[in-house]
């Protein structure tokens, strides 16, 4: 089906046949459907577009990881499906590297998502032979290579993944989330979080990393990821009206 130029909703009818493409080809399973229609409902409630706190969400982002020995960006099914040349400029453009961890994991999908980031520029990405588990986690989301997230002082979390948030700040490792729920455990858990759609946020982060300079980074922990979730929160809840108690 051809998706007409005008449709008030042509970039959410775009990623729907991203994912439902990558379904086909084994690259998301069938329950990164639902995850993905969570998600599309709360970026509709705020507008289909960029905030003012996600964007102030994303500079302290930047400035995390521009800060960091070891940044790793983890890599799930849905965001390789959305976002593949994005991830893969990200990475050429910045101090960070990729690891793929998936919740339901077979090697044979992780092999084609290596291959569908391959062919789309990404030359290098960890997780196909994973050595370590994150403590505490008895599922396949805990398998993480040495060198990626295991080693990883600073690690981009996108799309809801609460669990594994929780443990890997037990493991003292900065966490920045990419949710569009302000209320989830992953956004609450999480030292910085991006409340955008993964489509915007990867781009963003790629933008601000190569506009934010050194003399930038000196106010990195004014950001209160409590206090900008709460904004996010009244925000959804107001309609985009007028905000009371800001």
């Amino acid at each position: 089906m051809k998706i007409p130029s005008d449709h008030p909703r042509k970039n959410s009818l775009k990623q729907r046949k991203k994912v439902v493409n990558s379904l086909e080809k084994g690259i998301i399973s069938e329950h990164g459907l639902i995850a993905h229609g969570r998600g599309e409902a709360f970026d509709y409630l705020i507008g289909e577009k960029t905030t003012e706190e996600a964007k102030k969400a994303t500079k302290a982002a930047v400035k995390l990881i521009k800060t960091s020995k070891n940044p790793i960006l983890s890599i799930n099914g849905n965001t390789a499906a959305l976002v593949p040349e994005d991830i893969s400029n990200l990475v050429k453009n910045t101090n960070l590297e990729a690891e793929i961890n998936l919740f339901h994991r077979t090697q044979k999908r992780i092999e084609k998502i290596i291959d569908h980031l391959k062919k789309h520029g990404l030359s290098k990405v960890y997780g196909k032979n994973p050595e370590k588990k994150i403590p505490g986690l008895d599922h396949e989301r805990a398998k993480v290579t040495e060198k990626g997230i295991y080693s990883a002082d600073t690690v981009i979390v996108p799309l809801e993944d609460g669990d594994r948030t929780e443990k890997l700040k037990e493991m003292n490792k900065n966490v920045i989330a990419i949710d569009l729920n302000p209320l989830s455990r992953t956004s609450q858990k999480a030292d910085i979080t991006i409340v955008d759609n993964i489509t915007r946020a990867i781009k963003n982060i790629n933008k601000y990393y190569q506009k934010i300079n050194k003399s930038e980074i000196k106010d990195q922990k004014s950001f209160n990821n409590q206090k900008n979730l709460k904004k996010m929160e009244r925000k959804i809840r107001s309609g985009f009206g007028e905000e009371k108690n800001p």
